[in-house]
C-alpha cells in the first residue's frame, strides 16, 4: 500500500497527525496545478501558487470525508475542483458590482486539458460547467478532472471508471458544447 493510502487510512481512524502527513506527498503536484492555473490568470494576480495551494489542502483536509479518496489522483481530483471553487470565489469577488465589478466576456478558443488558453473568462467558464453538470454530469465531471486537475485522458477515464475512448468521445462533445455555450453560438441546423 502507498505512504498517500496508509496516510488516508490513519486519517479515516482518527490519527490527527495524518493529515499533516499528507501534504508533503501531494505537495509539488499541488503547487504545479495551482501555478498552472495562476499562469493564465490576469497580470497582477493576488493569489499566490502556495497561498492556493494551502487553501485548497485547507478546505480539503478540514471538510472533506478522507475516505472518498481511494488514490492520489482521486485526491488530487478533489484538490483541483478545490482550486477551481477558490479561484471562482476570488473572481466572483474582485468582479463584484460594489468594487466596480463590470467583467467583461472574452471568448473562449478551444482549451486543452494540459495547456488552456491565456486569460479566459473563468466566471463563463464555471458558468457553462454548471449548466453542462445538469445535462450531463459525467461530461462535466471529466472536463474537471481534464482541465481543472490536470490529468490525462487516461487518467480521467480510470478516476471515472470509464475507457479512454470513451473519455475522449465525452471530452470532444464537452469541448464543442461548452464552446457553444461560451460564445453563445447556435449549432448548425441538421439538414
Amino acid at each position: 500500500m502507498s505512504e498517500f493510502l496508509e496516510a488516508v487510512q490513519a486519517m479515516e481512524s482518527g490519527d490527527p497527525q495524518a493529515a499533516d502527513r499528507i501534504l508533503p506527498l501531494v505537495y509539488e503536484e499541488l503547487r504545479k496545478l495551482a501555478a498552472m492555473h495562476l499562469a493564465h490568470e490576469r497580470p497582477g494576480h493576488t493569489l499566490q501558487p502556495t497561498a492556493l495551494v494551502h487553501e485548497a489542502y485547507l478546505r480539503l483536509a478540514g471538510g472533506a470525508a478522507p475516505d472518498q479518496w481511494k488514490s492520489r489522483a482521486h485526491f488530487l481530483s478533489a484538490a483541483a475542483i478545490s482550486i477551481r471553487r477558490i479561484l471562482i470565489d476570488h473572481a466572483r469577488r474582485r468582479n463584484s458590482a460594489k468594487r466596480g465589478g463590470d467583467f467583461a466576456r472574452t471568448e473562449l478558443d478551444d482549451f486543452a486539458a494540459a495547456l488552456p488558453q491565456p486569460r479566459e473568462d473563468l466566471l463563463a467558464l464555471d458558468e457553462a460547467l454548471q449548466r453542462l453538470q445538469k445535462i450531463d454530469s459525467r461530461a462535466a465531471d471529466l472536463v474537471q478532472l481534464l482541465y481543472f486537475g490536470g490529468l490525462t485522458i487516461p487518467e480521467a477515464a480510470q478516476t471515472l471508471d470509464i475507457s479512454p475512448r470513451t473519455a475522449r468521445r465525452i471530452w470532444t462533445y464537452a469541448r464543442a458544447w461548452l464552446r457553444r455555450e461560451i460564445e453563445g453560438t447556435e449549432p448548425p441546423p441538421n439538414s
